[in-house]
C-alpha cells in the first residue's frame, strides 16, 4: 500500500525538501514519531480518495488521518509543494518535454462546503460558497503555475498572477525560463488592457473576441487545459474545497500539479 501510494520516483524528489523532524527529548520521548513516507502516503490517500481526514483506515495506509493532516499542514508552511513542482517542471524541461512557447489558461470552479479565505458567493452555482482554480498549462497540458481565488473573482484577475506565479524553470543552460511566447485564452480574458499588457511583457495574446462566432480554430490549442483541469479532478478531494484553510488546499492543488508533472516523466506512474 505504501509503495503504490508514494511510488520511489516521487519519494527520492520529495524526501530532500522535507524539513528535518524535530528533535526527540530524551526525558519522556513520547510516541515514536510517524516515518514521512508514510504521512506523505496518508496526504496522498486523502488526496485522491477524497475521504475525510478522520475516516481514513489506519489499518491500510499506516497512520491516523489527524497525523497526516498535521503533516501537510506543516509541509505547506515550509513551501515544500512549490519547490517539488519546480523540481519536476526542471526535469522536464531537461528531457526536452516542456514546451513553453504555447500556453493555455483558464479557470475552473469548486463548491466550498465551508467558510473560509479565497471563497465567495458563486455565479454559477446561485450564489453558494465556492472558490476557483486559475491554471496556466504548456503546449501538451503539463500545469506550470496554478492560484487559488474566491468564486466570485473574474478569471482575468488572474491572469498577471498566474504569469508571476510561473517559477524559474531551469534544467538547460542559460536564463531560467519563466514565461510563455504566446498565451492563448477564451472570451473570459477578452480585455485589450491585459492584451496590452501582454505585449509589454513579450507575450503574444490569443485570446478568442466576445461576440463574435465559434470556429475561429483557437480551442485546437488550448483544450489541452480543459483537459488538464479533468485531470485534476481525477483526485477527489479537489472536486469540492472541504478545507478552511486556503493554503492547504491549494498546497493539495500544488501536489497534484507535481503528481501530473512525475506521470509525464515516468509513464508508468
Amino acid at each position: 500500500m505504501l509503495a503504490d501510494l508514494v511510488p520511489d520516483a516521487l519519494w527520492e524528489r520529495v524526501a530532500p525538501l522535507l524539513p528535518p523532524p524535530p528533535e526527540r527529548r530524551r526525558r519522556y520521548p513520547g510516541r515514536l514519531r510517524v516515518s514521512d513516507r508514510t504521512a506523505l502516503a496518508g496526504v496522498l490517500y486523502v488526496l485522491r480518495t477524497g475521504v475525510a481526514w478522520r475516516d481514513m483506515p489506519v489499518e491500510r495506509v499506516g497512520c491516523s488521518g489527524v497525523t497526516a493532516w498535521r503533516r501537510l499542514r506543516d509541509w505547506t508552511e515550509a513551501g515544500v509543494w512549490p519547490r517539488l513542482h519546480e523540481v519536476l517542471l526542471a526535469e522536464l524541461r531537461t528531457t526536452g518535454l516542456l514546451e513553453m512557447d504555447d500556453c493555455a489558461i483558464d479557470g475552473s470552479h469548486v463548491r466550498a462546503l465551508k467558510r473560509g479565505d479565497h471563497t465567495g458567493p458563486s455565479p454559477v452555482d446561485r450564489a453558494r460558497p465556492g472558490s476557483k482554480h486559475h491554471l496556466i498549462v504548456d503546449r501538451h497540458g503539463t500545469p506550470v503555475a496554478v492560484t487559488l481565488t474566491g468564486g466570485n473573482r473574474h478569471d482575468v484577475t488572474q491572469l498577471l498572477p498566474l504569469l508571476e506565479a510561473i517559477p524559474h524553470i531551469r534544467g538547460l543552460r542559460g536564463r531560467p525560463r519563466r514565461r510563455p511566447r504566446r498565451l492563448f485564452a477564451d472570451r473570459g480574458y477578452d480585455f485589450d488592457k491585459y492584451r496590452r499588457l501582454l505585449w509589454k511583457r513579450g507575450i503574444k495574446p490569443v485570446i478568442a473576441r466576445r461576440g463574435v462566432a465559434h470556429g475561429s480554430g483557437l480551442g485546437k490549442t488550448r483544450w489541452v487545459v480543459e483537459r488538464t483541469f479533468a485531470w485534476l479532478h481525477q483526485f477527489k478531494r479537489l472536486r469540492i474545497r472541504y478545507e478552511v484553510r486556503a493554503d492547504l488546499h491549494l498546497g493539495l492543488l500544488q501536489l497534484a500539479c507535481s503528481v501530473i508533472c512525475l506521470r509525464r516523466l515516468r509513464t508508468s506512474f
